[in-house]
């Protein structure tokens, strides 16, 4: 039997897993990085590309949103190897979007809730992709992503606010039928890397451990043909805010 591509398995489950995408010195390299970052850029970004669990705890730090857009070396990387990978992924060229940092502080970090990209994005047509590489060991206790299957061939999900900071919208109707039952869950190594489509249904479990961090990068891609409706973009935008006047 023929072995399926990263991309065959992308386009019929809606994401795919790449167990060492990175090699240790280049995870390494990359926690290095992120430390700088932190310590030298994190007190001057703006507020909004910023987030934590708790604001007066900087041990709290759950989010930093537009690496790339403060820092030569995340521009560089994200438009290296990821950048490659998405243009293979989506069989066309693409638009690099945002470099994120993710992470669930032991006993702080909270859940992710259940939630599609694209409600985000704004797109037409809902092409984008969205990549999240693991700089931890993560598992079931610190809070490993899952995806629901095919998801992505379905409808738009109505989505409502959470109350979760840098995730301000879920699936209201989270849990019928056909949404656990196919749901997989993906624990991870450093520098293995998750990929998945904006419409995939996606969530993640709180960091019950009291001691591990649940440490990823996260990239974004746009395909080339897809147009972002200023609009919508604007009204969500002005709503998210609404919802974290006080949280940032």
């Amino acid at each position: 039997m023929t072995q399926k591509t990263n991309r065959q398995i992308y386009l019929d489950k809606g994401f795919v897993r790449l167990p060492g995408f990175l090699e240790e010195h280049e995870v390494s390299t990359c926690k290095d990085k992120i430390r700088e970052f932190i310590e030298d850029l994190v007190p001057d970004l703006p507020r909004d590309h910023v987030f934590y669990e708790d604001k007066a705890k900087h041990s709290s730090l759950k989010q930093i949103q537009q690496m790339q857009m403060h820092c030569s070396w995340c521009n560089h990387f994200m438009n290296d190897k990821p950048r490659t990978l998405a243009e293979e992924l989506m069989g066309k060229g693409v638009v690099a979007r945002n470099m994120q940092y993710f992470n669930k502080p032991p006993l702080m970090g909270r859940p992710t809730p259940p939630h599609q990209d694209g409600y985000y994005f704004k797109l037409q047509p809902p092409e984008a992709l969205t990549m999240w590489l693991a700089l931890d060991e993560v598992n079931e206790q610190n809070g490993c992503i899952r995806y629901v299957a095919g998801s992505h061939r379905d409808e738009l999900r109505s989505h409502g606010p959470t109350g979760t900071l840098g995730f301000s919208q879920g699936i209201t109707d989270f849990g019928r039928p056909g949404d656990l039952s196919r749901e997989e869950v993906m624990q991870a190594s450093p520098g293995d890397l998750l990929v998945h489509d904006s419409m995939t249904i996606h969530r993640a479990e709180g960091n019950t451990s009291g001691t591990l961090n649940r440490r990823a990068l996260g990239f974004i891609f746009y395909s080339e043909d897809a147009l972002e409706d200023k609009r919508a973009k604007e009204e969500y935008r002005r709503e998210a805010q609404r919802q974290q006047q006080g949280k940032i």
